[in-house]
């Protein structure tokens, strides 16, 4: 039994460490003579397991926030820490790295190669990581994992919208990433779809534990997540 409750223990530490750290968080962006504050210093935690919402108008910093923790950018200034690394300071190759390692991506647009078939997209991620060990068993499985075991050879143009979004999570989770972070991933859909997507991602974030950031302009999809970061004019607004 006290075994149990250490594993227990255990688990519960764990999940509720932080993935995401953001320490006074700044962009400036030059443009000839002007310069542009897109983010003024913002901080925040993300704890592992959480599934967590970014809002904000047009020009709130939201895609700029986004590339940083996505490790797509580097801040003008401030730490950010992903999965216990610092990412804030690093050069071009580690930092590309990094984000094959610990970050998947859900674009609102799908991003999926036209001409390959759903199993060669989702094994993408695995031939950069240089992963060639089961890789095709691998991503036949993510595909199953997202109701797609019917559609491995489909290519894009062969599926509907919805299809291809469920294609783009499963390659977003097959290397098991850190975090995953989806950009208006139910923006291209329409709304039964567009809820079945955003049901598989909180179903995911429920039985997998998969740590979800969100950036979304839409109140629904908000209000199905743990918690809303706001930003307005580069700062952060609320955190709830």
């Amino acid at each position: 039994m006290n075994e149990q409750l250490l594993e227990m223990n255990s688990t519960e530490i764990k999940k509720a460490e932080p993935v995401i750290v953001a320490r006074n968080l700044q962009k400036t962006y030059k443009m000839g003579d002007v310069e542009v504050h897109a983010l003024k210093g913002v901080s925040f935690e993300i704890n592992r397991g959480e599934i967590v919402a970014i809002m904000g108008p047009s020009g709130s910093g939201k895609s700029t926030l986004m590339s940083i923790l996505g490790c797509l950018d580097l801040p003008t200034s401030g730490e950010y820490f992903l999965d216990g690394e610092e990412a804030s300071g690093l050069g071009d190759d580690k930092l590309a790295a990094i984000r094959n390692r610990k970050v998947g991506f859900v674009f609102q647009s799908f991003n999926l190669l036209p001409r390959a078939t759903a199993l060669e997209n989702v094994e993408l991620p695995m031939r950069y990581a240089n992963q060639g060990d089961h890789r095709k068993q691998r991503a036949r499985e993510a595909l199953e994992m997202v109701g797609l075991g019917n559609r491995v050879n489909h290519r894009p143009n062969e599926m509907s919208g919805g299809q291809q979004q469920r294609v783009a999570i499963a390659r977003a989770l097959i290397n098991h990433p850190a975090i995953l972070m989806a950009d208006e991933p139910t923006g291209n859909l329409d709304s039964k779809s567009g809820q079945e997507i955003l049901d598989l991602i909180i179903s995911m974030n429920r039985d997998q534990g998969t740590t979800v950031l969100i950036v979304t302009h839409d109140p629904g999809v908000a209000a199905k997540t743990q918690r809303v970061i706001r930003l307005r004019d580069g700062e952060l607004e609320s955190l709830s």
